[in-house]
């Protein structure tokens, strides 16, 4: 029987975002982490540092790659930009929504909100999956028997998750739907290119 390299992959949700004007930030430049969001990136990098890391690659936005900097250090490592490790698109970047409110709820949005399951809003699903997923084997390969992290963003994080365990891909655009809190880990281990199982941790939380 041929051998096979088992892999770790573990997928990073960025930081809190400094953002006191509460601007939907999507993939506009300059967003960087608050000071709790780099707590909770060193966070992230503690729980990482015992690991078996021998590749860092990130998002090419800037709370991405803020975050992956102290996971790099801990292993004396570079961080490399992946472009499909990229936040989603969608029409609302830009716009300001109070706490508590959202896009949802403004009548002049609801005409880009008529097919959820594509999202009418933005990148479909299918295709935030297929670059993740994409990304995701490239780290793999990149780090064959060891393991890699990948620093991304919420609801790419969730859609790759949701691709990698059969699960539909949509779903409601609500944090509380999504399993990927602030500086989350998600971990997926693969025998040569076959996943063979995957865990969530936050530790921030712990």
């Amino acid at each position: 029987m041929a051998e096979t390299t088992r892999t770790t992959v573990h997928v990073v949700r960025h930081g809190e975002v400094h953002n006191p004007d509460q601007v939907l930030y999507g993939r506009l430049p300059d967003f960087h982490l608050s000071d709790r969001g780099r707590r909770q990136a060193q966070s992230a990098a503690e729980w990482l540092a015992g690991h078996d890391v021998a590749y860092v690659v990130a998002s090419p936005l800037e709370r991405a790659q803020e975050t992956a900097a102290p996971i790099a250090a801990t292993h004396g490592l570079d961080v490399d930009v992946d472009g499909d490790l990229i936040e989603s698109w969608n029409q609302f970047e830009g716009e300001k929504v109070a706490p508590g409110d959202g896009a949802l709820r403004d009548p002049r949005n609801w005409p880009k909100l008529r097919n959820p399951r594509r999202p009418s809003w933005g990148e479909p699903y299918t295709e935030v999956a297929a670059r993740m997923t994409a990304a995701l084997h490239r780290a793999r390969t990149r780090a064959a028997g060891h393991e890699a992290v990948c620093v991304s963003h919420q609801l790419p994080v969730e859609t790759l998750r949701r691709a990698m365990t059969g699960r539909a891909l949509a779903h409601l655009p609500l944090p509380h739907s999504r399993l990927c809190n602030l500086a989350s880990v998600t971990s997926f281990t693969f025998d040569g290119d076959q996943l063979i199982r995957w865990g969530y941790s936050e530790p921030w939380g712990l």
